[in-house]
């Protein structure tokens, strides 16, 4: 019996040790499980990436360096996309498969939606930098390893039927932890739209007839309508959420200068976004780009424009999708005949888009609304900004590259729809790229789909392949 009693009591020990460890272990101020929407805001912390890149501004051309010239030049091998799966993407679609979304934080409804917008936005960007790319297979944590490469054309088809749903399930009431529109989900309707309506004119060339079907179906459910409606990512005057070039410039890397095409543009016409993106040199005062590409020797960087300091200010906003984009491609579907009005309505929305462009950069505690929008129309009466029926998509294009600057990206999957601007130059001997390689781990990682999707891409894996809406 004696036995027995110590058996007993020895149980009754190990199991209060074993709550005890339990209850230590728990942190009560941390849920054990994170809610969809917190989910989202976190995956909303990587926007600025998809825009703040050097290797960005340098494929569109933006920028040039000044102390590691050669940094100018293209990557000679691959780039890797794991992060954006790893990161953003695994965290929107553990929201989407969550079966615990609260309805305390808005509809749930809403927050699906929000979820689909942010999906398809980052895989269209992923997509358009390196073609075909792991999409339905994708994301299936230890299910699946070795995903299938999805073909571009799938891709833009599967985010243009994802886009229509978020847009036809949101309903009236806001959501919460919403670090973008603060939970206006009125606002998220009209950036599922608008970025339908880019994507739509970004297959003007491979596949018009459903490039125009799509366009017109987001005009009709509703597309941005003012600056107030854009796409940004707003950095705070705090370490732990500021801007990506203040902590390299504030580290005294006064690694790039305004590209000599991009001041040429600006400069003759006496811009007033060129103040906002440059800093007049320190030698002369005036505003002097640098070569893109320069490798010979070590430019004197006071003799170059610098960015300016608002565009690596602490607390800078980061545009995204913008209404002047939207004015923009309006203006390119009025000339192509997707819309009605032929050059009236081109001329209007190109007007409309330099102005709300010139706004958006230039508004500040020292210029008002009223004064930028003198600013822009003076402008556009400038030689070759006026608008000119015979020359009319080069200067859509050429102004939506200016209006891009700092998302490089973007800038440069423009430049390869439409050719414009016209003059950008090789770097180091080798033309301008029309894709990014695909990570050098994939050819053993993920064999299978990886050589399945060089055999089908026009090029091969090299920075000259083209992606599928990139055609003469």
């Amino acid at each position: 019996m004696k036995k027995l009693y110590i058996i007993l009591l020895a149980g009754l020990l190990l199991g209060s040790c074993n709550n005890f460890d339990e209850d230590l272990n728990i942190t009560p101020n941390s849920p054990s499980t994170a809610s969809g929407m917190q989910l989202l805001a976190n995956a909303m912390l990587s926007l600025p990436g998809l825009s703040s890149s050097p290797q960005g501004e340098f494929m569109a051309q933006y920028l040039a360096e000044t102390q590691y010239p050669t940094a100018s030049l293209y990557p000679t091998g691959g780039t890797s996309f794991y992060g954006l799966y790893q990161g953003p993407l695994m965290n929107i679609e553990e929201a989407l498969n969550s079966k615990d979304l609260s309805a305390l934080q808005g509809p749930v409804v809403n927050q699906l939606a929000v979820a689909k917008i942010l999906k398809a936005y980052y895989f269209w960007h992923i997509t358009d930098r390196w073609g075909d790319v792991p999409y339905t297979e994708a994301l299936k944590g230890n299910k699946g390893f070795t995903p299938k490469y999805d073909t571009q054309e799938s891709i833009y088809n599967s985010l243009f039927v994802l886009l229509k749903e978020a847009n036809d399930q949101i309903v009236p009431g806001n959501v919460t932890n919403d670090i973008i529109y603060n939970g206006d989900m009125t606002k998220w309707k009209k950036l599922a739209n608008t970025i339908r309506l880019l994507m739509a004119l970004r297959i003007s060339k491979v596949d018009p007839n459903k490039g125009r079907t799509e366009f017109n179906a987001a005009l009709t459910d509703g597309i941005m309508a003012s600056n107030a409606d854009s796409f940004v990512f707003r950095h705070l005057a705090d370490a732990n959420n500021q801007n990506y070039w203040y902590g390299e410039v504030n580290r005294g890397r006064e690694w790039w200068a305004l590209t000599k095409t991009l001041v040429d543009y600006l400069k003759p016409v006496a811009d007033p976004r060129l103040p906002v993106f440059g800093q007049p040199t320190r030698t002369s005062g005036d505003y002097i780009g640098l070569p893109f590409g320069t490798t010979v020797g070590m430019p004197n960087v006071a003799g170059y424009s610098l960015l300016g300091t608002a565009i690596y200010a602490q607390n800078a906003t980061i545009y995204l999708v913008t209404y002047p984009q939207a004015l923009f491609a309006r203006a390119e579907a009025a000339k192509l005949g997707w819309i009605p009005g032929g050059d009236v309505e081109a001329k209007t929305n190109y007007e409309a888009a330099v102005r709300n462009s010139v706004i958006q950069w230039t508004v500040s505690p020292t210029v008002t609304t009223a004064a930028a929008t003198a600013n822009a129309n003076t402008l556009l009466t400038k030689p070759g900004i006026a608008y000119d029926p015979a020359n009319a998509l080069q200067q859509i294009g050429t102004q939506r590259w200016i209006h891009l600057f700092m998302h490089g990206y973007e800038g440069w999957a423009e430049w390869r729809r439409t050719g414009y601007p016209n003059n950008l130059i090789p770097s180091g001997g080798n033309n301008v790229p029309t894709r990014q390689m695909y990570p050098s781990d994939e050819s053993f990682l993920n064999a299978t789909g990886y050589s399945a999707a060089v055999q089908r891409l026009n090029g091969g894996d090299t920075l000259y392949g083209k992606v599928w809406w990139d055609v003469d």
